[in-house]
């Protein structure tokens, strides 16, 4: 058990040394098997903090998407605020699905903590 959970730990730190991360936060990872949407991207950047917004897809599941972001987010400072919300210092990330059937959607939305 405890060398899953060390296999588990390395494929997250390796997956942040590939250096791939979202357009719209170069602190948020973009998990291996998504490809970002760059036209989705848009920031707004306001006085109560940035609001900002992109999508990636890929032939991944919703649940490997949960796992990956609840394994990887922890180690860069976001904490679990929900079943696909995580918050740190004054920000909020919430992750939304889509499925056609066989290519997931995932929304990435960055707001200020409420």
């Amino acid at each position: 058990m405890a060398a899953l959970i060390g296999l588990a730990g390395f494929s997250a730190t390796a997956s942040l040394a590939a250096g791939r991360f979202l357009s719209i936060a170069e602190d948020v990872p973009l998990m291996p098997g998504l490809t970002e949407n760059a036209d989705a991207a848009t920031v707004f950047d306001k006085p109560a903090g940035r609001i900002a917004s992109t999508e990636a897809s890929g032939a991944v599941s919703r649940a490997a998407v949960k796992q990956f972001y609840d394994a990887t987010l922890p180690q860069l400072g976001w904490q679990a605020e929900g079943p696909a919300e995580y918050h740190r210092e004054s920000e909020r990330l919430r992750l939304s699905f889509q499925n056609d059937g066989r290519m997931l959607t995932v929304r990435f939305e960055l707001l200020p903590n409420r």
